[in-house]
C-alpha cells in the first residue's frame, strides 16, 4: 500500500492495510455479528488474498471485499459456504459518501495480490483455544491437542449413552463437518482418519453434537470447528498423556442415568451391566 497502516473503518468493523497484509478489527457492540465479536480480530495476508471487490450495498452503503483463496481460511473452509451474507467475515460495508475512498483502497490493493488458485496450506490463523461450546445433546471442549464431547442426559441419545463420552486426538481425525444450526438439523461431525464416513444421524454418531434450540450458535461452534481443522491440518505424532481420573459425582450421575436408560427397555441388561463397568474403572 502507499502508507503503511492506512485504516478504513465502516460499519462493524476497521481495515488496516499493511505492506504484507490486511489487520480486520471487528467492533465489540449490541449491532456488531456475534460471529465478528467472537473473532475479535484477523490478520489476512495478502498471499491469502485472490481478489478484491467494491460493490453497491443496501440502504445507502457500499462493500468493500476480499476473497480469500481456497483452502487459505480454516474458518472459511469449515463454513463450506453456510454463512450468511451478513455475517461474512470478509466483508466491510461502509456509507455510500465513502465509495470513492474504498475505491481506492480496492485499486492499491489489487496490483499486490500475486496469488491465485487454491492454496496448499491455511495462511490465516485460526481461532486461539482452548475452545468450548455447548451443543443440544453435549459439550464439546478443544484444548489444541484434544476434542472432548461430554453428554447430556437431558439431549443425549441411547446410542451415545451406550457408546459413553467420547475423546478424539487430532492424529485420528481427517477433518470436520461444521451444519450451521441456522439451517435445519445443524451439527458438527469429527471425521476420523480409520473410519468410513458415517450415514448415522448425527444425533446417533458418537463422533457428533447436534445445534438446536440455541445451543450451538454460529458465533461458538464455527470457530470450533475452524480450530480442530486447522489442528487436523497441521498435527504430527504426540506422546499420549493418561487421562485426568473423573469426578466420583460425575460417574455416579451417568450410571443413576444408565440405570433409567435401562428401567425404560432402552438397555440391554448385557449393556448395562457393561456400561457400569467401564464408568466404575475411570474412578
Amino acid at each position: 500500500m502507499s502508507r503503511m497502516g492506512d485504516v478504513l473503518a465502516g460499519f462493524h468493523a476497521a481495515w488496516e492495510f499493511e505492506s504484507d497484509s490486511v489487520l480486520i478489527r471487528y467492533e465489540r457492540g449490541i449491532r456488531t455479528p456475534k460471529l465478528f465479536q467472537a473473532l475479535g480480530e484477523r490478520r489476512v495476508p495478502l498471499e491469502a488474498i485472490a481478489g478484491v471487490t467494491l460493490t453497491r450495498g443496501k440502504r445507502g452503503t457500499v462493500v468493500l471485499r476480499v476473497e480469500p483463496r481456497p483452502g487459505a481460511d480454516p474458518l472459511m473452509e469449515a463454513a463450506a459456504g453456510q454463512l450468511k451474507e451478513s455475517g461474512d467475515p470478509y466483508r466491510l460495508v461502509l456509507p455510500a459518501e465513502r465509495e470513492v475512498l474504498a475505491e481506492y483502497y480496492a485499486d492499491e490493493l489489487r496490483p499486490l495480490l500475486t496469488e491465485s488458485g487454491p492454496a496448499d496450506r491455511f495462511l490465516v490463523k485460526p481461532p486461539e483455544g482452548p475452545l468450548s461450546f455447548k451443543a443440544y445433546d453435549g459439550k464439546a471442549t478443544f484444548d489444541g491437542r484434544t476434542v472432548n464431547f461430554r453428554w447430556f442426559w437431558t439431549g443425549a441419545s441411547s446410542a451415545k449413552w451406550k457408546a459413553g463420552d467420547q475423546s478424539f486426538s487430532v492424529e485420528e481425525l481427517n477433518g470436520v463437518e461444521w451444519r450451521s444450526p441456522e439451517v435445519f438439523e445443524g451439527h458438527l461431525r469429527l471425521l476420523r482418519r480409520d473410519a468410513e464416513a458415517s450415514a448415522a444421524q448425527a444425533d446417533q454418531d458418537p463422533a457428533a453434537v447436534v445445534f438446536g434450540l440455541g445451543y450451538g450458535p454460529v458465533h461458538e461452534s464455527l470457530p470450533f470447528a475452524a480450530a480442530v481443522l486447522a489442528a487436523v491440518r497441521t498435527s504430527s505424532p504426540v506422546a499420549a498423556v493418561p487421562a485426568p481420573r473423573r469426578d466420583p459425582a460425575d460417574i455416579a450421575e451417568r450410571i443413576r442415568h444408565l440405570g433409567e436408560l435401562h428401567q425404560a427397555g432402552l438397555v440391554t441388561d448385557e449393556e448395562f451391566s457393561v456400561k457400569k463397568a467401564e464408568l466404575l474403572s475411570e474412578l
